[in-house]
């Protein structure tokens, strides 16, 4: 009889779950769906940078230098 309690009881969470983000709203399956998915996008982003973080700085200074060009900033400077 207890694991019929478990399962009334997460039934009940996931009727009951829902998330609001701006114009989006999600309730039931799809809201734990997506709640889950950003768990794994967020770890999955983490990973990445971890590995990548003896790489990084170059990398935004490259993207800053980008940014800057295509911007046409009105006093370009060679990198030192």
């Amino acid at each position: 009889m207890k694991s019929y309690g478990f399962f009334k009881g997460l039934a009940r969470l996931v009727r009951e779950f829902r998330i609001d983000a701006g114009p989006v709203s999600a309730r039931g399956v799809p809201a734990v769906l997506v709640a889950v998915t950003g768990i794994v996008v967020a770890g999955g982003i983490a990973a990445a940078l971890s590995r990548a973080a003896g790489e990084l700085p170059e990398t935004l200074r490259q993207a800053n230098s980008l940014a800057k060009t295509l911007r046409g900033d009105e006093n370009p400077r060679l990198p030192s």
